[in-house]
């Protein structure tokens, strides 16, 4: 498993993250857990690895994630 994770925030941006960031309580970090790192919540996004959709509580195993914002503005 790679120990970074570029989410890249569909019309908003691409950081890079370690997964050492990312762990708060020594367990492996989730995509929820990269989702705060970049301060979106799962309630106003969706997860997709490989094109497809992915659950927020599941484990990182990827080295890229997208992420769709599906709210916005207000």
């Amino acid at each position: 498993m790679s120990t970074r994770v570029t989410v890249d925030v569909k019309g908003e941006g691409v950081q890079e993250l370690a997964f050492e960031s990312l762990e708060d309580d020594g367990e492996v970090p989730t995509y929820a857990d990269a989702l705060a790192a970049v301060d979106l919540s799962p309630h106003e996004v969706s997860v997709l690895v490989d094109g497809r959709p992915v659950p927020e509580d599941q484990p990182i195993d990827t080295e890229t994630m997208t992420v769709l914002r599906m709210i916005k503005g207000g």
